[in-house]
């Protein structure tokens, strides 16, 4: 089974929110329904801009948590060269 990383993000320069799942397709349905308390729901972070997968758990979080340890230039930088234009890209990808 892979896990997942991800970045969704309320617009270009806007907040951003970082997470790792083992079911990334239910866990960006569960960030659009509003049902996830905390950060996403508080600020209506619904897009999906950016993500990649991994063979284990551990190595998500690890991701995870590298990421959110980084400047904001560089989590933009690593949206913007696999998603230019920042679209939701949730629909289009087959889980």
């Amino acid at each position: 089974m892979p896990f997942y990383t991800y970045i969704l993000a309320l617009r270009p320069g806007g907040a951003l929110y970082t997470g790792a799942a083992n079911n990334l397709s239910r866990r960006i349905e569960q960030h659009k329904a509003g049902v996830v308390r905390g950060y996403t729901k508080t600020y209506g972070i619904k897009t999906l801009v950016w993500f990649e997968t991994h063979e284990t758990l551990e190595a998500a979080l690890l991701r995870e948590k590298q990421i959110k340890r980084w400047r904001r230039a560089w989590k933009d930088a690593l949206i913007m060269e696999a998603n230019p234009d920042w679209r939701d890209i949730s629909s289009e990808i087959q889980f």
